[in-house]
């Protein structure tokens, strides 16, 4: 299945190194414990390279070293960013969750994913948001 393009999105490589920079914890929402599963791929990375990752994942207890929680609703610590890699049509009740929270900055939404409806909710909710892009890719091509 092809991804729709999206009609709003974040492209600027200024806010998108402002996003990099300004945060630390990162909520993996559908962060798989298989190692070959891209989710996996690029929580281990964004580890790698010093951030602190959330893994939000229905089963488990512990991926890349991380205590798992079963939503974003569940996780006790400040949460900068909600990086997704669910159906794009969850975006649209992860959005509210992540308002509701009062602490998430940013609101990625990950390559092959376009909700743009979530984007502009985001984006009124004072949130910077991304769509249909990869934090691994993005992060790897500015800083590298």
């Amino acid at each position: 299945m092809e991804c729709p393009m999206p009609t709003v999105n974040t492209n600027d490589e200024k806010i998108l190194k402002q996003i990099f920079k300004n945060c630390e914890n990162i909520a993996i929402i559908g962060l798989s414990p298989d190692e070959t599963k891209a989710s996996n791929k690029v929580a281990r990375y964004l580890q790698n390279v010093g951030y602190k990752i959330i893994p939000v994942y229905p089963k488990g207890d512990i991926i890349l070293g991380e205590k798992v929680y079963r939503s974003l609703e569940e996780i006790q610590e400040r949460v900068d960013m909600v990086d997704m890699f669910r159906k794009a049509s969850f975006a649209d009740e992860l959005v509210e969750v992540a308002k509701s929270r009062g602490d998430v900055k940013y609101f990625w939404i990950q390559l092959g994913l376009v909700n743009d409806d979530a984007f502009k909710k985001a984006t009124d909710y004072g949130m910077i948001a991304v769509q249909n892009k990869c934090t691994k890719i993005e992060h790897n091509r500015i800083f590298n």
